[in-house]
């Protein structure tokens, strides 16, 4: 495929997009990918990669290989998704402990437009299909309700996490940063990433790459075998992932608060269906993971921003039609 300058650009973008939408979590950059058009390229591409191209490298030289891996196309996302992600997750949690209410809404918006986009993209349904996207949105939703571990920077962790962690980032509706806060790993990334600490990067980012060159190959099979029961199951996950993403929630349990006081323990983010808690001492530092359940705007306790709650949920979803737009036009 012949590609200009500014067709990398509009990748790039893309990318960001995805970055953007991964350093959240509760949202996929893999639903990103696929509303704008690039995610069967990206499976593709990704799933090809393997020990053919160094004997292309070899013996036909740089230029081959670069061209049989798609180098254009990996480079101009990679960037865009790798300086979204670093900088936005700051960004991110910054939005969701002081206006979680909007920027839920926001995707919440998406989502639901996601849902349309998806969907429509299935060319024939059946009892396979409808049965396949049923399972998907359960086992989305299952995943949306699960409890956080503790925190946990051991080097072998980090390194699982982050394979882990890059198969959700790529499934559209089941989101790669909310796996990172069920794993106990969103902080400790999160920390490195502030503090630079690079070997905990480096490790988190090997693991993340090995787990997607394999789940990548798994992903291609499907797309070429099932490719209408494939994407039924995203269309599923993206259904189930609502709950994770519904703005107004009330909480109904506590869990790892040996002092049974809330009071003594300080707020550091809310995540999805997940707030968490810290408690420092001069001795230690323990976590505490409040969860919640999706309530009614009406029976919200506090200000619950309705009307600026639904002109963003209208612009999220007026924005997937942009995105579709920009999808459909040659890459």
């Amino acid at each position: 495929m012949q590609r200009r300058f500014k067709d990398y650009m509009v990748i790039s973008l893309k990318g960001i997009a995805m970055g953007a939408a991964d350093a959240v979590p509760g949202v996929s950059g893999g639903t990103i990918a696929l509303i704008s058009g690039i995610y069967e390229e990206l499976i593709t591409t990704i799933g090809s990669v393997n020990l053919s191209l160094l004997k292309i490298l070899r013996k036909e030289g740089f230029k081959a290989f670069w061209s049989q891996l798609n180098g254009n196309f990996l480079l101009a996302l990679l960037t865009g998704i790798g300086v979204s992600f670093v900088v936005f997750m700051r960004i991110a949690n910054y939005l969701l402990d002081q206006h979680p209410i909007l920027i839920w809404s926001f995707f919440f918006g998406l989502i639901i437009a996601s849902i349309w986009f998806v969907g429509k993209q299935i060319e024939k349904w059946n009892i396979i299909t409808i049965i396949t996207a049923i399972i998907g949105a359960v086992a989305a939703y299952y995943v949306s309700t699960l409890p956080s571990l503790g925190a946990n920077d051991n080097p072998y962790f980090l390194f699982i996490a982050g394979a882990i962690a890059i198969c959700a980032m790529i499934l559209p509706g089941i989101s790669g940063s909310f796996i990172l806060v069920i794993l106990g790993a969103y902080k400790t990334l999160s920390d490195a990433l502030h503090d630079f600490d690079i070997k905990k990067i480096a490790i988190f980012m090997i693991g993340a790459i090995i787990g997607l060159l394999s789940f990548s190959k798994l992903l291609k099979w499907l797309f070429k075998h099932y490719f209408n029961t494939t994407l039924a199951l995203l269309t599923g996950f993206i259904v189930g992932s609502l709950n994770k993403v519904w703005p107004w929630k009330k909480t109904i349990s506590v869990l790892n608060d040996h002092t049974g006081n809330v009071e003594e323990f300080i707020k550091i983010s809310d995540v999805g269906t997940l707030s968490i808690y810290q408690q420092q001492t001069n001795d230690f530092e323990t976590y505490k993971t409040v969860i919640e359940e999706s309530i009614l705007p009406g029976s919200y306790s506090g200000n619950s921003q309705i009307w600026q709650a639904i002109a963003l949920m209208v612009f999220g979803f007026l924005l997937i039609f942009i995105l579709e737009k920009v999808g459909a036009k040659k890459q």
